[in-house]
């Protein structure tokens, strides 16, 4: 079980993070805290939200606090994986040589992922989950950290194209960002990004790639008992036998998650106990990421559609019906 007095050192970090964070990003707590989480459980985030409301802002800032390298990838319908990942080419005096993607970096921004098409939004995939990248004949290992933002936009359905369920997979967290508070967006108006360069902002580093390397493996020793393990696996299988937990809206539900959420749960809250100064997981922190980790895994029927039944609902009913230990 991990030290006491080590997390006590981390939460103090935390909310130094979560401070020079707040130079930039007004309000959007729950969002700060799911990319941070994420972060900690060395895992990836998919961001919901509309246009406008500091979807790439909240990832450029922490990459800057974090001390890591950051880039930015716009996708569009054109947009080709070799744009992603990199090219081998020719020059007479090099000879055959590699040119490395965007995609080799600590923090990288998938703007509108879903503007490109399926074979470019796989090219993500072998980098996500086995952190590397192939080019030509020749495979490389991604820098570490490595954690993939993508971001989306759940209005306009022209010119988009939904992720494959397989890359939906990948993400740890799915996560939901709305409006801002109306004290919130009053603050917004002198202090946004289309009024300062971003470098204006002066923000600070609080935390280095190697200290993130060590959080990630703190992360690993936080206790979680074989009760909990057990709870874990219940909610899940509750997305795939619905009948035997009695859940209401199961007959809305197509399929239910791969064992890669309880993977996510079982990582996640750990992370949410370190951020929470615990060194072991009770089952508040297994209901914090609950709707984080599952709603992208479950997937509804046609009728649950027609009916606007959200995947939220059929979470929040899960963890009112499956007992907890």
């Amino acid at each position: 079980m991990l030290d006491k007095k080590i997390i006590k050192n981390y939460n103090k970090v935390f909310e130094e993070v979560r401070k020079e964070l707040g130079k930039v990003v007004i309000g959007q707590e729950e969002v700060v805290n799911g990319v941070i989480r994420s972060l900690i459980a060395n895992g990836h985030v998919l961001v919901e939200g509309i246009p406008g409301i500091a979807k790439t802002l909240i990832i450029k800032a922490l990459a800057v606090i974090s001390g890591c390298k950051s880039t930015r990838i716009q996708f569009t319908v054109d947009l080709l994986p070799t744009d992603i990942v990199g090219i081998t080419t020719y020059d007479e005096k090099k000879g055959f040589y590699t040119v490395r993607g965007p995609i080799f970096s600590n923090f990288v921004i998938a703007d509108e992922i879903n503007r490109a098409p399926p074979k470019t939004q796989s090219a993500l995939l072998e980098a996500m989950q086995e952190r590397q990248a192939t080019i030509g004949k020749e495979t490389y290992p991604m820098l570490n950290p490595f954690f993939v933002m993508a971001t989306q936009n759940p209005i306009e359905s022209s010119g988009t194209y939904q992720l494959p369920q397989a890359q939906m997979d990948r993400f740890l967290f799915k996560i939901l960002i709305s409006y801002p508070k109306l004290e919130h967006e009053e603050k917004i108006l002198n202090t946004n990004i289309s009024l300062r360069k971003f470098e204006e902002y002066n923000l600070k580093s609080i935390i280095t790639p190697k200290e993130i390397l060590k959080l990630q493996n703190y992360n690993h020793q936080i206790f979680l008992s074989k009760e909990l393990e057990k709870y874990i696996v219940k909610l899940v299988d509750a997305t795939r036998n619905p009948d035997k937990y009695k859940l209401k809206l199961g007959k809305y539900i197509e399929w239910g998650c791969s064992p890669r959420a309880s993977i996510g749960l079982f990582i996640a809250s750990k992370a949410d106990a370190l951020m929470n100064g615990n060194n072991f997981v009770t089952p508040q922190n297994i209901k914090n990421v609950a709707y984080d980790v599952m709603r992208h895994r479950v997937l509804l029927n046609y009728e649950g559609q027609a009916e606007k039944v959200s995947t939220d609902d059929v979470v929040k009913e899960i963890l009112s019906k499956v007992d907890v230990p």
